[in-house]
């Protein structure tokens, strides 16, 4: 029934009604129609307590009602799955082919969106997978990870800033210094604001920073320290130095909140981790380490029977191509439809696989001898990465690199040797 917390999985058959839920971030539009395809229902709420309400008590008279949305994720989807809803999310550009069935001229309304969505619901959803809830512990771990990454994008956006802030005031500070992600080069800037502050404030001040911040290498002091006492040569004008340097300053101590942000989320995210029951199971992955474990482990959940099989979740982590045949044309192009956050954690990990493995790097390398690019190489280790992990999944069992090399070699495929990995004859050769 509606109205209880939790979720559970419901057979289709036992499926009467079928609602298309467009949504906003304010209101939502619902078209309900049932098993013959007729409107029962046209309902629009504002998604407050009271507008919920009012949707649970206009829909309570079908219990066996099921939602189509054009999102996975959100407070629409969740407060769908805490009132006991059956769920199945749709592509938005197959929800905006389903529009077209109804309004072929193009017209677009909440309406059309949502009688789209409930009727191509009641006659292919039969094929659709209905959306299974994570564990609790699995979904605050995915929230934390893609919250951390959404306050890395930001770091990323206020060090371009602060880097362009440099090049029209501060060349010196930028060419001493590579890496500006770095909390000692925040505190450079605002313990040496511009040009002529690094000037005057001499060498001795110059090595104290250096050794205090641990910058100090024997192979590149000299060149800063000749850097720090020219940098007054060149510069922006007073009037710009005056402005930039404020901007600077302001953006670095932005940095440095952010930073302590990002390190709490860290601290959280390990700790969590380290108590999910399948902690052992991602931890084992080679190349994962501290920060791709727990990604993968939230982008991917630890349940298989969210996906069913290997190929739907390589679908889902865009690994696997999408075909095109028409005719003598055959051919295969990169899978853009997928969850984002999982396809960018299995390419960072495939990147990272690499070098932690034999195995992987041999397959990457081999795929750049047939001519393909890096980042399709590394598609097609994930893609391979992802069959391991299901299979990890589907027997609660860590990764295991002997098993894993004695299956290569059973099936002809790679033999490594050390210092020498190269291709296995077949085993009819």
């Amino acid at each position: 029934m509606h109205g209880k917390k939790g979720h559970l999985m419901k057979e289709w058959k036992s499926i009467s009604h079928y609602a298309g839920f467009d949504w906003a971030r304010d209101h939502h539009a619902v078209v309900v129609v049932d098993r013959e395809g007729k409107i029962v229902a046209d309902i629009e709420f504002k998604h407050s307590q009271e507008g919920w309400k009012q949707f649970q008590e206009q829909t309570s008279g079908w219990p066996d009602l099921a939602v189509a949305i054009e999102t996975n994720r959100g407070a629409a989807v969740d407060q769908l799955l805490q009132r006991g809803y059956a769920v199945y999310p749709v592509n938005p550009v197959a929800s905006e082919s389903y529009r077209k069935r109804k309004a072929p001229s193009g017209n677009k309304t909440d309406h059309l969106d949502g009688w789209g969505l409930a009727d191509a619901l009641r006659v292919d959803g039969h094929g659709w997978k209905q959306l299974q809830a994570m564990d609790p512990l699995t979904q605050q771990l995915r929230l934390l990870c893609q919250d951390e990454v959404t306050l890395i994008e930001q770091r990323t956006r206020l060090v371009n800033q602060l880097q362009q802030a440099l090049v029209e005031y501060y060349p010196a500070a930028l060419e001493a210094f590579d890496d500006w992600t770095s909390p000692s080069t925040w505190d450079f800037v605002i313990a040496f604001n511009t040009p002529q502050a690094l000037v005057k404030a001499g060498k001795r001040r110059w090595e104290k920073f250096l050794h205090t911040h641990r910058l100090w290498r024997t192979e590149t002091a000299e060149k800063r320290l000749a850097l720090f006492a020219q940098a007054d040569q060149f510069k922006g004008s007073d009037a710009i130095t005056q402005a930039k340097s404020q901007l600077a300053v302001s953006l670095c101590k932005l940095l440095q909140t952010l930073q302590q942000q990002l390190d709490e989320y860290r601290k959280q995210i390990e700790a969590l981790f380290k108590s999910h029951p399948d902690h052992d199971i991602f931890g084992s992955l080679p190349g994962a380490k501290a920060v791709l474990a727990p990604r993968l482990l939230a982008a991917i959940g630890n349940d298989p029977q969210r996906y069913g099989s290997q190929e739907v979740l390589q679908s889902f982590a865009g690994t696997a191509p999408v075909s095109f045949q028409s005719g003598q044309i055959n051919k295969a192009k990169v899978r853009w439809a997928c969850d984002k956050f999982l396809r960018s954690t299995v390419y960072l990990w495939a990147n990272c696989f690499r070098r932690a493995s034999n195995w992987g790097q041999v397959y990457y390398e081999k795929k750049r001898e047939q001519g393909m690019s890096h980042a399709c190489a590394l598609r097609c280790l994930g893609q391979r990465l992802l069959k391991i992990v299901f299979r990890m999944l589907c027997d609660k069992k860590p990764y295991d690199a002997e098993l894993h090399a004695r299956n290569q070699r059973a099936h002809g495929s790679w033999v490594l040797t050390l210092g020498n990995p190269t291709l296995a004859p077949k085993p009819s050769e």
